[in-house]
């Protein structure tokens, strides 16, 4: 078993809870949503990201603003919509359910071994 795509595949499943979190804090740009991702050691490229941002914004939950750049071309800031908050704290209690039932199945394996079938 391949220890590095079951990593990639475990990512992949909170990516767009983490990228919302960051968005919900105020509006980002992709770079800075890269860089909050690289900070907490959540890398992301931007050819992932961008077309997450778009499937989030085409399902009402984003929308964006164009902001004129001095250095270059006017850059798209993206914020949270009314439904992309209520969809937020939809996954927020979902995750603390999930990161509970986890947490409560893991603790129990390290306080007690599990019988084998040749007992």
């Amino acid at each position: 078993m391949d220890i590095q795509n079951t990593q990639s595949q475990m990512r992949k499943g909170v990516l767009e809870f983490c990228i919302l979190s960051i968005i919900r804090k105020g509006e980002a740009y992709p770079s800075d949503i890269v860089e909050s991702m690289k900070a907490a050691n959540l890398h992301i490229l931007e050819g992932t990201l961008y077309p997450l941002l778009t499937r989030l914004k085409n399902a009402g939950l984003l929308t964006y603003r164009w902001v004129e750049s001095n250095s270059g071309p006017p850059r798209k800031y993206f914020v949270m919509t009314d439904k992309g908050l209520e969809f937020y704290h939809e996954l927020e209690v979902t995750w603390k359910e999930l990161a509970d039932a986890v947490e409560a199945i893991t603790k129990s394996n390290h306080q007690q071994e599990i019988p084998s079938d040749n007992q």
